[in-house]
C-alpha cells in the first residue's frame, strides 16, 4: 500500500467523531487514555486513526489499543 492510500485509510479526529456520533473531545480524550489507538503524524503531532485499529475498539478487541491504564482504574 502506498503513503497516499495508507493515508486516505486514516481517519481524522473529526472524522472519526462524526462516525461515532460523539463529540471530537471524547475522541481525543479516548486517544489521550490508550482507549483508541491514534497515529500521530507531521509536526504537530495531529491523530489519524486507522480503520483497523476503529474495527478493533468497536468490536471490543483489547490487542488493537493499549487500556491496561483504563482496566486498572477499573479493577479498582
Amino acid at each position: 500500500m502506498t503513503h497516499a492510500n495508507r493515508a486516505k485509510a486514516m481517519l481524522t479526529a473529526s472524522e472519526l467523531a462524526h462516525l461515532l456520533n460523539v463529540h471530537i473531545n471524547t475522541v481525543r480524550r479516548w486517544s489521550n487514555q490508550g482507549i483508541l489507538k491514534a497515529h500521530r503524524i507531521g509536526p504537530r503531532g495531529d491523530r489519524r486513526f486507522s480503520k483497523e485499529d476503529i474495527d478493533s475498539f468497536l468490536t471490543g478487541n483489547p490487542e488493537s489499543y493499549k487500556n491496561d491504564k483504563v482496566r486498572t482504574e477499573q479493577d479498582n
